[in-house]
């Protein structure tokens, strides 16, 4: 069975991100529909916020994104964390120093200073966003926010614990084909597909996930099928989504909309979990 039973609530820690499209808010619903067959291995291509990765607590884990801030954060976390502990203390609540971190060019800063700018942002940007541009630079406003917990160092600990059991790469979510053995856990939670031409308002990444790159997403998740990996997909339901997966366990599950620039449009919306596994 899975290693969910031998840890405390109070013993995990909460993703140290905020991240659009996290993962918290469905883990209730999620939890009837994780594997039930002991693994080995716990495989994520799109981590993001890590959510279920800090819920389940696996023994051994492969970690994936394409966000390069993201991933520099993560390995910090992991082995260096007591610098960028201090790195993040020295950072202001305002406006005028918000905008001038923004600024500077992470190519330009060491991983921890990166690190430490990556969540500063993270904290204090509006809305909880990590947006960047075509040229990949961040460029959300300042959130105005009174009291942003910017170093929660409690749950840092925990977070750069969990860490430690996993290989942690910077890359496209194909690499997974290269980590992934028979028996393995795959969770996927890849850029949605949008409901409609103009829902993609936001990116993680300079590049965007079009039709194209779900269609090869869904391959690759065939791939590990025939492979005889657990596989469970996160995505938006819509006709699409529905017509790649067809001949797997479709659920739907409920979630909140609650990154959207206008309030009235954010609210509860159906989500699709595919799985290959009952």
């Amino acid at each position: 069975m899975r290693q969910l039973k031998s840890h405390t609530e109070g013993n995990k820690p909460r993703p140290p991100v905020k991240w659009a499209g996290g993962k918290g808010q469905l883990l209730e619903q999620f939890e009837p529909l994780f594997p039930t067959t002991q693994y080995k291995l716990y495989i994520e291509p799109f981590v993001g916020g890590g959510a279920v990765f800090f819920h389940l607590q696996p023994r051994k884990a492969v970690l994936i994104d394409s966000n390069e801030e993201l991933i520099n954060f993560y390995l910090v976390v992991r082995d260096h964390l007591e610098e960028l502990l201090n790195d993040l203390r020295k950072h202001e609540n305002k406006a005028a120093y918000y905008y001038q971190i923004r600024a500077l060019q992470p190519e330009d800063l060491s991983p921890v200073e990166r690190a430490s700018r990556f969540l500063y942002l993270n904290k204090t940007g509006y809305n909880g966003l990590w947006r960047v541009n075509r040229q990949g630079r961040h460029n959300v406003p300042f959130g105005r926010y009174k009291n942003p917990k910017i170093v929660d160092e409690p749950n840092l600990y925990l977070v750069s614990k969990t860490l430690k059991k996993a290989k942690i790469i910077c890359g496209d979510f194909s690499l997974i084909l290269k980590h992934a053995k028979p028996g393995a856990f795959v969770y996927f939670d890849p850029p949605y597909h949008p409901l409609s031409a103009t829902a993609n308002f936001t990116s993680y990444t300079a590049d965007s996930f079009n039709e194209k790159e779900q269609k090869r997403l869904a391959e690759v998740f065939r791939e590990l099928d025939r492979m005889g990996c657990f596989l469970m997909l996160s995505n938006s339901d819509t006709e699409l989504v529905r017509e790649l997966y067809k001949g797997y366990d479709i659920t739907t599950v409920w979630a909140r909309r609650n990154i959207n620039c206008r309030p009235d449009s954010r609210g509860p919306i159906t989500e699709l979990v595919i799985r290959n596994y009952t």
